[in-house]
């Protein structure tokens, strides 16, 4: 799906411009298009480039050009205001999907809680385990951590099933502490969304874990030490 020309794409966006809300007619050229790839999408605007469209669908942000004729999967550049045009257009979209998650998370509460940050989580993942062995240094300086769930494998994965015996375990922190050690946990079955949890990760262009959702929907890819996290934070509250 990967038909992204990079150096075609960062020379076309050079001009400011506003993405203004657009209509997805059912049965429109665009529309048939999408559904023919399996994508649910969510919202349709246009975008900074002339002609061309912005989705956001359950499987991340694409572009469409052409009424679905070609369909951009990749990054977007504004040379002019020198940003990378999809954090501005999904940086809201996390921020409002962490917040509905927000009560479907495992809280590791900071005593003096200066910063609350969402983390994905794959208790298979080295350096999610890493981050978590860590948890000490970020409560220490202010942080809270949500973890929300982002199996790699996908909802067939065993790394999914486990993550649902944590969320439905009685103690949800002591079974992820286990699961992060390396140490099996009880199988446990319960009404759950850790399902809706990983589609709403790969609606905000996640692929891998960890991956940190800042307060204002900003992303951190991978891992960051407590110290560099907060010193990221604290630039963002300036």
């Amino acid at each position: 799906m990967k038909m992204m020309v990079a150096g075609l794409m960062m020379a076309m966006v050079t001009a400011q411009a506003v993405a203004v809300p657009a209509k997805l007619p059912q049965g429109s050229e665009l529309h048939t298009a999408l559904a023919a790839l399996g994508l649910k999408v969510n919202s349709v605007a246009d975008s900074v480039v002339p002609g061309v469209q912005q989705v956001l669908t359950d499987r991340g942000l694409f572009f469409a050009a052409n009424n679905g004729q070609f369909l951009i999967e990749g990054n977007i550049y504004d040379l002019k205001n020198k940003q990378l045009v999809n954090d501005s257009i999904l940086q809201g979209v996390r921020k409002a999907g962490v917040s509905k998650l927000k009560d479907s998370s495992i809280e590791f509460k900071a005593k003096n809680e200066k910063y609350v940050v969402t983390v994905f989580t794959d208790t298979s993942c080295g350096y999610c385990r890493k981050l978590h062995n860590e948890m000490q240094s970020y409560l220490d300086k202010g942080i809270t951590v949500r973890y929300l769930a982002f199996p790699r494998g996908g909802v067939q994965s065993e790394t999914y099933s486990e993550l649902q015996s944590i969320w439905c375990a009685d103690d949800k922190q002591q079974a992820m502490n286990q699961a992060k050690a390396g140490r099996k946990i009880a199988p446990a079955q319960c009404s759950n969304n850790v399902a809706e949890q990983y589609e709403t990760g790969q609606s905000f262009g996640i692929s891998g874990t960890p991956a940190i959702v800042l307060p204002d929907g900003s992303l951190v890819p991978g891992y960051q030490p407590a110290e560099a996290l907060v010193a990221t934070l604290a630039n963002l509250a300036k």
